[in-house]
């Protein structure tokens, strides 16, 4: 499904446990490698890169680690200068740590690797940002949208993917019948976000989804997986503890209800993909109008082009 943004009345925001967000982001920078889904959906965006046709000399990827997206764009625009913003220090030295090893430069054609936290991009300097699998982990995304916009250059391209609203969507009847409390967060979902990106200055933007289908054959390895995703930071989560007698009656709830025909236990992901141009400034014209210098030498560049 894909469709241009136009904009609506309606919005859905998503509310995140700052803490939560944080604490899980800690433990996933101590893991062997970024989350196994993440791996997955990057290369199924990776396949969209066809649709750049400009071939960017300076491009970020942002937060990389969790995005485990290296072997999706080890192809991509080899030699070009990369730049990895972590949004926590534990992200970021464990990516600075990446950056300086030779065989990944070796591995993606000898790229310039360089780690900066958020607030030291340098900004309207990238042709290309790529985060994949963030925003649905951002507490304040019209916030890191204005970021995004303030880092690319003119023209510059962003690309990006998160959770939908309807992931995991079959936990839901299942924690309410028990009075567990919420599964998940109510992410944002596809329109809101093409708003947003809208609202952050970004042009031509395009929204599309795809779901989907996770099996397990065991209920345990199911709460291993999600585990390995992060965690549940739905503010109005159940936040005590839990007994093993309740983890007992979990697994036995998931065995029972989630089995379909073929023996399996099934969750559906909805994964949202869009990507959108940063529009060169618009000049508003009043009875006295002042112009930068810096902005004179960027209109004279695009009328030669």
């Amino acid at each position: 499904m894909s469709e241009s943004i136009i904009g609506r009345e309606e919005s859905r925001p998503q509310h995140l446990d700052t803490p939560a967000v944080l604490r899980h982001a800690r433990r996933l920078a101590a893991a062997p490698s970024g989350p196994w889904l993440h791996a997955e959906v990057a290369q199924r965006m990776a396949e969209r890169l066809a649709i750049v046709k400009r071939q960017p000399a300076r491009w970020l990827q942002w937060s990389a680690f969790i995005g485990n997206s290296g072997a999706a764009l080890a192809e991509a625009y080899k030699g070009s200068s990369q730049l990895w913003v972590e949004p926590t220090a534990e992200l970021l030295a464990r990516s600075a740590a990446a950056a300086r090893g030779g065989w990944l430069q070796r591995l993606t054609g000898g790229s310039k690797i360089a780690a900066a936290a958020p607030a030291d991009v340098a900004p309207g300097q990238f042709e290309l940002l790529w985060a994949n699998m963030a925003l649905h982990a951002h507490v304040d995304l019209p916030a890191l949208l204005a970021q995004w916009q303030q880092a690319l250059a003119v023209d510059g391209f962003v690309m990006f993917s998160c959770l939908g609203p309807d992931s995991f969507v079959e936990l839901r009847p299942l924690f309410a019948r028990h009075g567990w409390g919420r599964t998940a967060p109510e992410w944002w979902d596809m329109h809101d976000i093409g708003d947003l990106v809208v609202g952050a200055g970004f042009a031509d933007p395009v929204m599309d989804q795809e779901r989907i289908e996770l099996t397990w054959t065991e209920p345990q390895k199911l709460l291993d997986d999600l585990r390995e995703l992060g965690g549940n930071v739905a503010p109005d989560r159940f936040t005590g503890l839990r007994t093993p007698r309740w983890k007992k009656a979990l697994l036995q709830a998931l065995d029972r209800e989630l089995r379909g025909p073929d023996g399996r236990l099934r969750l559906t992901l909805e994964i949202v993909y869009g990507h959108a141009f940063k529009a060169a400034p618009k000049l508003r014209v009043d009875a006295e109008t002042r112009v930068s210098l810096e902005q004179m030498r960027e209109m004279v560049r695009r009328s030669s082009q």
